[in-house]
C-alpha cells in the first residue's frame, strides 16, 4: 500500500485528536479526583499546571533534538508517551503510595507526548504540498476541537453506561488511539519544513521584533482559551448547580464544538480578507464572552457565554501560527517550537491562575474566570497595535 501526503495530513489530524485527549480527559474527572482521593481545588489546579509546565519544558528541549533525530521518530515517540501516560492515569493512583503522586506521574508522562505533538504537527502539515497553507492550518487545528468534543461525548456515554466508578477503564480505552496513530506515522511520507541551508539561525530569530510579537500573541491565545475550557465542567457543576452530565455537555463540549466550527469556517475564509482584522474582531468578542460567563444572572446565559468564548478564541492559535509562518518563512522547527512553548506557557498560567484565585476566594470560579479576562484583552491589544504599526511603516515607505 502506497501512502501519500493526504495520509500524512490525516495522521496529523489524529495527532491533534491525541492532543485533545491528553489535555481534556483529566478535567472531566477533576471532581471525581476530589471526591475519590480527597484532593483540594489547589491540588487539581496544580495538575493542570504540571501538564502544561512539562509541555513547556518539552517545547524548549525540542528545539535541540527534533531536527537531529528527525520528524518521524519524534512524532512516533510523542504518541507512545501519550498512550502510556493516558493508561497510567487510571493505573498509577492505585500503585503509588498516594493516589495524587500517581496522578502527577501519569500527567507528566502524557504531557511529554503532548509537548512534542504541539511542536511538530503544525510544521509537518505546513511542509505538505497544499495549495492554501492558512486554510490547511486552521482546518488542522479544528481537529483539536473535534477531539475535545469526542472526549466529552464518548466519556459521558461511558459514565452513563458503565458508571463513574469505572473511569480507570476509560483512560485505558483512550490510550489505544495514540498507540494506533503512532503506527500510522511510521508509514506516511514526511518532509521537513525548511532545508538546513535556508533555516534561520536561532540568534537571528531572537533578534526579530515580529517574532516576539507572535510569542506574546501565543501566550495570550493559550491562556484565553484554557481559562474557560479547562474549568468549564467544574464551573457548570459547582457554579451553576447542574449535574455532571449536563455540565460536561454544556460546558467543555459546547465550548469545543463552537471553537471547531469557528476554525472550520475560518479555513474557508477568502484569501483577500485580512487575517489581522478578523483576529481583532474575535478578540473583542472573546472579551464580551468572558463578561457574559461571569456576570450573567441566569445559568443558561453563562453557558451560552462558554460557547461564545469558543467561537471567539478559535482563530487565536491557528491564526498566530499562520501569521508567523508567512512573516518568517525560514523560521523552521525552532520557530514553531518557541510558538508552542509560548502557547503552552499561556495554557499553564491561565487556568492555573483561575484555580489559584478561585481557591483563595472560597472556590469562587466566577471570580477566577473573571480574572482571566486580562488575556483576551492583551491579545486584542497586541494584534491591533501590530496592525497599526505595519500600516504606519507602509505609509512611511
Amino acid at each position: 500500500m502506497t501512502f501519500t501526503f493526504k495520509d500524512t495530513i490525516r495522521a496529523s489530524y489524529g495527532g491533534y485528536l491525541t492532543q485533545a485527549i491528553v489535555n481534556n480527559l483529566a478535567p472531566l474527572l477533576f471532581l471525581t479526583f476530589e471526591q475519590s482521593f480527597g484532593l483540594s481545588i489547589e491540588q487539581i489546579a496544580l495538575l493542570i499546571m504540571i501538564n502544561f509546565g512539562v509541555q513547556i519544558t518539552v517545547d524548549a528541549v525540542c528545539v535541540r533534538f527534533i531536527d537531529r533525530i528527525g520528524y518521524r521518530r519524534s512524532i512516533v515517540i510523542a504518541h507512545v508517551f501519550s498512550a502510556i501516560g493516558l493508561a497510567g492515569l487510571g493505573l498509577l493512583p492505585h500503585w503509588f503510595p498516594t493516589p495524587y503522586a500517581g496522578l502527577v506521574v501519569a500527567v507528566m508522562v502524557y504531557a511529554v507526548g503532548g509537548g512534542i505533538i504541539e511542536v511538530l504537527i503544525s510544521p509537518i502539515v505546513e511542509a505538505c504540498p497544499t495549495a492554501n497553507k492558512e486554510s490547511a492550518m486552521s482546518l488542522l487545528h479544528s481537529f483539536y476541537c473535534w477531539g475535545h468534543v469526542g472526549v466529552v461525548l464518548l466519556s459521558t456515554a461511558f459514565f452513563v453506561s458503565f458508571g463513574l466508578a469505572n473511569w480507570p477503564y476509560l483512560t485505558a480505552l483512550w490510550a489505544l488511539f495514540p498507540a494506533f496513530n503512532a503506527l500510522f506515522f511510521l508509514f506516511v511520507p514526511i518532509r521537513e519544513l525548511v532545508d538546513p541551508e535556508r533555516r534561520m539561525p536561532l540568534s537571528e530569530l531572537g533578534k526579530s521584533r515580529i517574532f516576539w510579537v507572535f510569542i506574546a500573541m501565543m501566550l495570550c491565545a493559550g491562556a484565553a482559551e484554557l481559562c474557560v475550557s479547562q474549568w468549564a465542567s467544574a464551573f457548570a457543576e459547582q457554579g451553576l448547580g447542574v449535574s455532571k452530565t449536563v455540565g460536561d455537555l454544556l460546558g467543555p463540549c459546547f465550548f469545543a464544538a463552537a471553537m471547531g466550527i469557528s476554525r472550520v469556517r475560518h479555513s474557508r475564509r477568502r484569501a483577500d480578507r485580512p487575517l489581522g482584522t478578523a483576529m481583532v474582531s474575535s478578540g473583542l468578542l472573546a472579551i464580551a464572552s468572558y463578561l457574559v460567563i461571569v456576570l450573567a444572572p441566569w445559568p443558561f446565559v453563562s453557558l451560552l457565554g462558554c460557547g461564545l468564548c469558543g467561537v471567539s478564541v478559535g482563530i487565536f492559535w491557528p491564526g498566530t501560527f499562520s501569521s508567523a509562518a508567512k512573516a518568517l518563512p525560514a523560521g523552521g522547527t525552532a520557530m514553531f517550537a518557541f510558538l508552542a512553548l509560548a502557547g503552552d506557557l499561556g495554557c499553564f498560567l491561565g487556568p492555573g491562575a483561575v484555580g489559584l484565585i478561585s481557591g483563595a476566594a472560597d472556590d469562587n470560579l466566577k471570580l477566577g474566570i473573571f480574572a482571566g479576562i486580562v488575556f483576551p484583552i492583551a491579545f486584542t491589544a497586541i494584534v491591533f497595535l501590530n496592525i497599526r504599526m505595519r500600516k504606519t511603516m507602509s505609509s512611511g515607505a
